[in-house]
């Protein structure tokens, strides 16, 4: 028995043994933040915290388990194990070795109290690590002898101290022109078109890429694009159009022709072109988009790639290419017409006239602007980010229509691309812009000299009625700031941006199979090698935001990254509940139908009648992007692009109805009352609880069952008059199923009592004054109710205030049911 035993404990030892090799595998350091630098992290940053334990469970005894380590070396206790394992934890070796093998401090004392806790509180051990604690114990091993043990568990919580060296090679991104070898198999020409705004640049690409056999062009927002396959069919060249969210043929067989108009997200890096253009080539820098840029400009296999843009790219754009071998030209512009920074602030708004665009970057200062330009009887265009392609364009033709009495444009920098405005002259209302920080926060500061010259650049336009422009600032002190803005020479380009590929975010997870997809994206961050001279990685706050919001919702790992990749306001709280819901629709494998959709959103609209419907309806209008975005790529669970995309023009005329009538709809929005008016795009809580108490939006819970609640547009269930029930026409309801309607027909309000006159006592006039309610529905809804007391007398009934004889009683307050 004694020799039986003595051989079981040897062949133990030797599989301990075993384990020692795998220790050396990994004494090379494991490379620092300080052996590669990344500029787009941060640099001081500890690697180790991206790394999150992996629970491991104490082992219980089970009556068919034999516990041979306690046969064999009987039962350990635990005071000599937290005593052993407390000595174990000091011993500076034992430090230095777990070190070498990639657990720094933080590592290092995590693994030890899982290790710890795995020890003391199971019930049974391992054989081996039972044994070597025996004999530590009783002073026939040395307490080092237990690292061996100690790693094979740290291994185990950590799975990437196994593969540490394959997740090096995968985040690797140092030479990112390899990953396009069709670009790298053709000799390209680099054409760089070089010029400030309204230059000519784009025009001189765009005659190239008409008369070229094949060619694609790439374009940073859907209207450059829509205007370049407008233009290129209107010329006799067949073009197709590509966005995120649909794709257009020219020919009626819907076969795909030889040129492309697409945004730069979906530009195709493996088809063949004679003639590529890659508009707006000095956004190669963004934070959030920067990437597609790069990734067009390296992988584009065309014979001629022309960019377009700033000149303060050319030098990067030189240096990329002496990597890839492109040759390159320079073709450098002058403005087409002159452009005079006036000495002279505007002040007034009395001596703001036609042809004017005041630029602003806030909503604040939009709904006050335009309120008192109102109050002049001047009437307004207004632009902003927000708004849809098909209202910009609405806005914009109606400034630019000389029959029109609109001649004033008030607008974000959301006009410095995309939109062609006859523009005499830009007012600067404010020179303070939120920025984006390399670390994903949003502060105030001056806008930059790009900024500055690309809005500026707005003002005059080549062969339109305004020629030459004008610029200057709504107030005497920002002048001289403009003027020194615009007079600093504009920072050079150094760094392209660079995002993680689904292919790499797959291979992490093959190796890390437990971590998280936003967790992977921290790791892959932290991990990776740039060329710090030339890339930088950018920013991937939004994708984790969306990657955290359905971590736990089942998803595969290729569609999980599809969704996160979804261009969604992440601060519309709306827009994020409607994308959850998405991915849970998804999930459970049930197509997101157009029945599905309307009820999801509260279909049908009414014309907002405060500012907070509008804002609302923007919302839905990204909800409908966002479908007909994932459409695109899951067409069998999305069937019902067509109907949505019917939908979204649809709402695209009800919310153009909103932005005429806008000043309407901020009557409030006076200079004592201008600070109180909420900017929703920054502080969308306090959007969130204005609703609530204007009674916007009541919390219902949704059929799903899951309590997140569901938006009802409470300004719906009103009866409105013909003007703002325009929807009430539409064709699309004719194609929505008889079921679905009767089920969003507006119920009855029970807010329905006899004797009662809205409109007459001072919460009326409140509401009124602040811009809640307009006089025009506060007619409607008093006509309504009229009528149902009418109707309720003629019927007979009696209402709450009456006693069982029909006498009434004095009025006592009462609660609306649905109103919060």
């Amino acid at each position: 028995m004694a020799l039986r035993t003595r051989c079981y404990l040897n062949k133990l030892r030797l599989q301990v043994l075993n384990v020692k090799p795998r220790i050396r595998l990994l004494e090379s350091p494991v490379p620092t933040t300080c052996d590669v630098k990344h500029k787009s992290n941060k640099e001081n940053k500890n690697r180790s915290l991206v790394f999150h334990p992996l629970p491991i469970k104490p082992s219980s005894s089970s009556l068919d388990d034999t516990n041979i380590g306690a046969e064999l070396t009987g039962q350990l206790k635990k005071e000599n194990l937290l005593k052993l394992l407390n000595d174990f934890y000091r011993r500076p070796i034992v430090k230095t070795l777990a070190a070498e093998n990639g657990l720094d401090n933080r590592l290092f004392h995590q693994s030890y109290l899982s290790f710890r806790k795995f020890v003391v509180e199971s019930e049974q051990l391992p054989t081996d690590l039972h044994i070597i604690l025996s004999d530590i114990i009783q002073d026939a091993g040395h307490v080092d002898d237990l690292f061996p043990y100690f790693l094979r568990h740290a291994r185990e919580i950590f799975p990437h101290l196994d593969c540490m060296e394959d997740l090096q090679k995968i985040s690797d991104l140092r030479l990112p022109a390899n990953w396009y070898p069709e670009a790298r198999s053709i000799q390209r020409k680099i054409i760089f078109h070089a010029g400030p705004t309204n230059s000519g640049k784009t025009y001189h690409a765009l005659n190239r890429f008409l008369t070229a056999k094949s060619g694609i062009y790439c374009g940073p927002l859907k209207l450059l694009a829509s205007e370049v396959f407008q233009k290129s069919n209107n010329a006799g060249t067949p073009c197709d159009l590509v966005t995120g969210e649909e794709r257009r043929y020219a020919r009626a067989d819907e076969v795909a022709s030889n040129h492309v108009a697409c945004t730069v997200e979906m530009a195709s890096v493996t088809s063949p072109y004679e003639v590529a253009i890659i508009d707006e080539i000095q956004m190669i820098r963004d934070t959030q988009r920067g990437w597609a840029w790069t990734r067009a400009l390296l992988g584009l296999c065309a014979q001629e790639v022309h960019l377009c843009g700033e000149a303060s790219t050319i030098d990067l754009v030189q240096e990329l290419m002496t990597g890839t071998g492109d040759e390159m030209e320079v073709r450098r512009y002058k403005r087409l017409t002159s452009l005079e920074y006036l000495n002279k602030a505007v002040e007034k708004f009395e001596n703001v006239r036609p042809g004017d665009c005041i630029v602003c970057f806030s909503k604040n200062d939009i709904y006050y602007i335009s309120r008192q330009l109102e109050s002049l009887k001047k009437e307004c265009a207004v632009i902003y980010g927000g708004l849809p392609p098909g209202t910009k364009l609405a806005q914009a033709e109606k400034f630019n229509n000389p029959n029109d009495p609109c001649k004033i444009m008030v607008a974000t920098d959301a006009i410095g691309m995309g939109l062609n405005l006859a523009i005499k002259r830009i007012i600067f209302y404010s020179l303070m812009k939120p920025h984006l920080t390399e670390s994903g926060e949003k502060e105030m500061d001056v806008i930059t000299t790009s900024q500055a010259l690309q809005i500026a650049g707005r003002a005059g336009r080549y062969k339109t009625t305004y020629e030459n422009g004008e610029v200057t600032t709504f107030r005497q002190a920002d002048l001289g700031l403009l003027k020194e803005i615009v007079a600093r020479p504009i920072d050079p380009i150094e760094q392209a941006g660079l995002h993680p590929t689904a292919d790499q975010i797959e291979l992490f997870a093959y190796h890390l199979p437990h971590a998280t997809l936003s967790n992977l994206m921290d790791i892959f961050v932290t991990l990776s090698q740039l060329d710090n001279d030339k890339y930088f990685m950018c920013n991937v706050d939004d994708f984790k935001f969306l990657a955290d919001m359905i971590e736990h919702v089942p998803l595969q790992l290729r569609v999980r990254y599809v969704f996160c990749c979804a261009p969604i306001p992440k601060k519309q709280p709306f827009v994020c509940t409607m994308f959850l819901k998405f991915a849970r629709q998804f999930s459970r494998n049930e197509p997101l139908t157009l029945d599905w959709v309307c009820r999801q959103i509260g279909w049908p609209f009414a014309t907002p009648s405060v500012i907070a419907d509008l804002l609302h309806l923007e919302g839905v209008f990204d909800v409908l992007d966002l479908y007909l975005w994932l459409s695109y790529r899951f067409p069998d669970m999305f069937p019902d692009a067509e109907h949505v995309r019917d939908m979204q023009r649809e709402l695209d005329q009800i919310i153009q109805l909103g932005v005429a009538n806008i000043t309407r709809l901020v009557q409030a929005a006076e200079v004592k009352t201008a600070s109180a008016v909420i900017d929703d795009e920054d502080d969308f809580q306090i959007k969130h609880r204005r609703q609530k108490s204007m009674g916007y939006d009541d919390e219902v819970k949704d059929e799903e069952g899951d309590g997140v609640p569901v938006k009802v547009n409470t300004f719906q269930n009103a009866k409105l008059n013909g003007q703002q029930r325009l929807h009430s026409e539409s064709p699309l309801q004719s194609q929505l199923s008889t079921s679905f309607l009767k089920a969003k027909t507006p119920s009855q309000s029970s807010a329905s009592h006899s004797g009662v006159k809205l409109g007459q006592g001072r919460l009326a006039s409140k509401l009124i004054q602040q811009g809640m309610l307009s006089p025009e529905l506060l007619a409607a809804l008093q006509a309504e109710w009229g009528s149902q007391v009418n109707k309720a007398k003629s019927s007979g009934h009696s209402d709450n205030n009456s006693d069982r004889n029909g006498n009434s009683s004095p009025r006592k307050p009462h609660h609306r049911k649905g109103r919060r």
